[in-house]
């Protein structure tokens, strides 16, 4: 007799063991993705300093939470795509395309599912947007976003600060901000903060000095 071994799958134990803060935020001239840099194996602290920011493209990046060595799979697969298509069409894929194709993949996974939730977004022809995807491929177009265990707390923030229009100088304090507040609170998330900020000039990770510094404002 055959034993499904997904049998009582709970997708809401697996987001609360996701130690993890992710964000994403559309501007009107970009995108910001920023992360906490901890990962966590249950409750213990397995690295210090892990980078959830996953380069698909000069136009285009990924955050990572979830099972790292799934999603690090999943976004290789999606980086080839990209680079494939630029490669036979001789222009960018769309950021809708590479956020579809993600989709499509996770939920043709759905039967063993890629436990990952990911953020994508960038800059395209059509401008700077960004989706949401969870590990059964379902895909949201988001303004912004917070996934991870420390998201709640995230989240209050970004809905506090953030306002229709914002360019990408004014949002960067706010989402720096609201990372650095999910850091003191929730267990899974610390270690500091990562930021990529993706124009129409292409592809830019933030020092420690830039956030240090943006934190303060």
């Amino acid at each position: 007799m055959y034993t499904n071994p997904y049998m009582g799958f709970q997708p809401d134990k697996i987001m609360v063991l996701k130690g993890t803060t992710t964000v994403g935020v559309i501007c009107s001239d970009g995108v910001i993705l920023g992360t906490d840099r901890r990962a966590t194996s249950g409750y213990y602290i397995a690295h210090k300093h892990v980078k959830k920011i996953f380069k698909i493209d000069d136009y285009v990046a990924a955050t990572m939470a979830g099972v790292v060595a799934e999603a690090q799979k999943v976004l290789d697969r999606v980086r080839l795509e990209v680079q494939l298509y630029r490669y036979t069409m001789g222009r960018p894929m769309p950021i809708k395309s590479i956020a579809t194709f993600a989709s499509n993949l996770l939920f043709s996974s759905r039967l063993y599912p890629y436990v990952i939730q990911t953020i994508i977004a960038g800059v395209d022809s059509q401008g700077p947007d960004m989706y949401a995807i969870d590990w059964f491929g379902t895909l949201t177009r988001e303004k912004y976003i917070a996934t991870g265990s420390g998201s709640p707390i995230a989240l209050g923030v970004l809905e506090d600060s953030l306002h229709e229009g914002m360019r990408v100088k004014e949002a960067l304090p706010v989402v720096i901000r609201a990372i650095s507040s999910a850091i003191k609170r929730d267990p899974g998330s610390g270690e500091g903060v990562d930021i990529v900020v993706v124009t129409k000039e292409g592809y830019k990770e933030l020092t420690d000095e830039e956030i240090k510094r943006l934190l303060l404002k």
